[in-house]
């Protein structure tokens, strides 16, 4: 389990194709702290730490099922991945619960300047049953956030400096591919209204 918020921006120093999967190489400070096995989130996905490189670098491996749910699929040498390592019991939850779940991808549509912050519209496919609601939790390449101007289909976050500077907001453009994972107990809820 995961909070949203961001403790680092990894840069990806190497991909390897291996049949249906991804091995991906991270540069980060936190790897010096991790170890085989461990659950980290990469952009909102958990993925499990196979191999240690040296204090700098560690791998993980995306399968097919998450490559095709996720983002991880465009990754490039050199993209920077947001970071969160895995909550600690006892600790404060300062973003949201987040799983580490990827529901879909969606579009960045527009990135306005708005005088002292930032505002990212995105659209998404709304087939696949997702919903936001105005002033709800979202988590947007594991960062957690706040929906403004929530549509069928499309949304709005705010972002202030910090995060802009401190996450991969800061080359988050229009048309940019971005995970989502809708929030836990809003999934829910819609379920139960389905039924």
């Amino acid at each position: 389990m995961f909070t949203g918020i961001i403790e680092e921006i990894g840069l990806v120093t190497a991909l390897k194709n291996d049949k249906n999967n991804l091995h991906i190489t991270i540069k980060s400070a936190l790897a010096k702290d991790l170890k085989v096995d461990q659950s980290m989130a990469h952009n909102g996905v958990c993925l499990t730490v196979v191999e240690l490189k040296n204090l700098n670098n560690y791998v993980v491996t995306a399968i097919k099922e998450t490559l095709d749910k996720s983002n991880l699929k465009h990754l490039t040498v050199g993209a920077l991945v947001n970071l969160e390592r895995a909550m600690k019991l006892g600790e404060r939850l300062d973003g949201h619960i987040v799983q580490g779940h990827v529901d879909q991808t969606a579009t960045c549509t527009n990135v306005e300047n708005a005088d002292g912050s930032y505002i990212f519209t995105f659209d998404y496919d709304a087939s696949k049953n997702n919903i936001t609601i105005e002033k709800g939790s979202i988590t947007i390449n594991g960062v957690s956030l706040t929906v403004v101007n929530s549509r069928d289909n499309s949304f709005s976050v705010a972002i202030i400096p910090y995060t802009l500077e401190h996450t991969n907001f800061k080359s988050i453009k229009k048309e940019s591919v971005v995970n989502l994972e809708f929030d836990v107990i809003g999934k829910y809820v819609a379920r139960l209204l389905k039924q």
